[in-house]
């Protein structure tokens, strides 16, 4: 959830930090101590000041300790750095907005700053540190904490509803939080999934206010209800007007992709790493895009930066070394792609990375003209699947598919590819890359029928028991969500509308416990394919009160 807080006009008060967890995270033990005296002067108890050296002795402290004030520098030496520190504390939740962190730091680049930035630090503190400033920074941090220290428990607990009653009720009487609060309800909403509330809200700020953020907000919802052309425009304007908020770039560059409009997506992707290119994501993004648009020099060195700057960070992704072996064998350097999964399987284990690249394996081999290896692969992989011994995610899904057309077997890749548009059958994104496979294997008349049958058979499929629960027809409905998980058991929509089922079966007949289980099961195997879908908070938080009424 994105707080921003660095807009303060409150005076500083008198700061009192007794009883506070504070964390000093610096490579020179000398301003650990500055830093420890100066806390310590603000009430701050000694026995509370926790210490670390380095990146990993930080992260190793926020697991044990839930910190209250966090004082880290930007640079420090080997290993994590501070941004790094950052990102992995917040992608872990090991803190929370409560948390007060500020960024120490000597660095007065505009690429240092907008890096770190991006990550959301309460604030900046530029060296040299002196006690006046400091006192001076943390009290405006720290009204603002105060002021919103409810509501940042009622969303620890996820209660978003009371949460926004907490944002309203605060709204009346206190001007000097307006925006934040304005900021944080909007992001509640969005979370809870209540998106007209949000574009009202929104509206109605924007009409007073143009503020970017509002309007990054309200594109989201324009994306959501599939309004591409207005999501487009909006962050056009937003972007043009404002060239360092990144999010929106980032927006504006997923919104491009979602209409097909790569050279554009590229173009956005090209500008913000320029502005910012210590991104670990982003990087990788240009990379795939760079990939698609044939720009292969462009996409092996926005790939290799991913992988770099990967290397510290708990965003470090397989797919930028998979994009990076790729674009090294297009490049014919297959020595280099061959030693880059090498890699990639050194750094990770989980099955379904590892079946990826061997798949990427499979074609790189085909690319060099090792096709004896590429078929013995394409094998492999096609009796394993055919054995249901192994369950490749989606975009692994679609390189064993685009190895095994080449090494020709066609009928086991169709049945792949069908099975992954029942499973995504409205991502414009995925149909595109599929089209794209049956493309390069001269399927494109047939692969094209192909994919209109799946789509729309996938659709009858998985509305089907949302309908006839709606008719009052109970048993039918559960049966039918149940076959239409057992034909498409990734679809997210057919997992969660199982899952409503479930419950509405439950309001209407009584809970019992091997329901409540399926259901549970069902929505978590949703989370863990699209984290954070509205709709999985909202059943979940009905779920549960069935559960208490057992």
């Amino acid at each position: 959830m994105h707080i921003n807080p660095l807009d303060i006009s409150t005076p500083a008060t008198e700061l009192n930090f007794s009883g506070k967890n504070v964390l000093i995270v610096d490579d020179y033990m000398e301003m650990r101590s500055i830093l420890r005296d100066m806390l310590s002067s603000c009430g701050a108890e000694m026995k509370k000041i926790h210490m670390a050296t380095n990146g990993n002795e930080a992260i190793a402290w926020l697991k044990k300790v839930p910190f209250d004030i966090v004082l880290c520098d930007l640079i420090l030496g080997s290993g994590k750095n501070g941004q790094q520190v950052l990102e992995e504390a917040k992608y872990q939740s090991l803190v929370g907005p409560s948390c007060l962190w500020l960024m120490i730091t000597a660095e007065k680049t505009m690429e240092a700053v907008t890096g770190t930035a991006e990550y959301q630090p309460d604030a900046y503190l530029l060296k040299p540190v002196t006690e006046a400033s400091l006192r001076s920074r943390l009290a405006k941090i720290w009204t603002k904490k105060e002021a919103f220290a409810e509501i940042y428990k009622a969303i620890k607990q996820q209660d978003y509803s009371k949460a926004m009653y907490l944002c309203d009720q605060r709204l009346a009487s206190d001007k000097a939080h307006a925006a934040d609060l304005l900021r944080t309800k909007c992001d509640l909403l969005l979370v809870s999934g209540e998106y007209d509330r949000a574009k009202q809200v929104l509206e109605d700020i924007l009409a007073v206010r143009d503020l970017p953020w509002a309007k990054a907000a309200l594109a989201k919802i324009l994306l959501k209800k599939n309004d591409l052309d207005a999501a487009k425009h909006l962050l056009e304007e937003t972007t043009e007007a404002n060239p360092a908020y990144l999010e929106a770039q980032d927006l504006l560059a997923h919104t491009l992709q979602v209409m097909g409009n790569l050279e554009e997506a590229g173009n956005v992707l090209e500008r913000t790493v320029k502005l910012s290119p210590n991104s670990v994501t982003r990087q990788k993004n240009l990379g795939q895009v760079a990939m698609k648009l044939g720009k292969l020099e462009g996409a092996e060195r926005a790939f290799r930066k991913s992988v770099s700057l990967g290397e510290n960070s708990v965003l470090r992704t397989a797919d930028a070394y998979l994009g990076l072996a790729k674009a090294c064998s297009a490049n014919k350097n297959a020595e280099q792609a061959l030693k880059v999964l090498g890699q990639l399987n050194k750094n990770f284990a989980a099955d379904e990375v590892r079946t990826k690249a061997l798949a990427v394996e499979g074609l790189i081999h085909h690319q060099s003209g090792n096709t004896e290896k590429a078929k013995q692969i394409a094998d492999e992989l096609g009796q394993s699947i055919s054995n249901d011994s192994i369950h490749p995610d989606s975009d692994g899904a679609l390189e064993i598919a685009r190895l095994l057309l080449t090494t020709g077997d066609k009928e086991k890749a169709i049945q792949l590819l069908q099975s992954e548009i029942k499973n995504n059958p409205e991502s414009a994104t995925l149909l595109r890359d599929v089209a794209e496979i049956f493309d390069q294997a001269g399927m494109g008349e047939e692969g094209s029928r192909l994919i209109e049958t799946s789509r729309q058979e996938a659709m009858l499929i998985m509305n089907r028991g949302v309908l006839l629960i709606s008719k009052g027809q109970y048993e039918e409905a559960l049966s039918a969500m149940r076959d239409a998980y057992s034909a498409m058991p990734a679809n997210i929509r057919v997992l969660l509308n199982l899952a409503y089922v479930i419950i509405t079966y439950m309001q209407k007949k009584g809970p019992a416990p091997e329901l409540i289980e399926e259901a549970r099961h069902s929505l978590q195997a949703a989370n863990e394919l699209s984290p954070g879908e509205p709709r999985f908070v909202r059943l979940s938080a009905v779920l549960n009160e069935l559960t208490t009424l057992r």
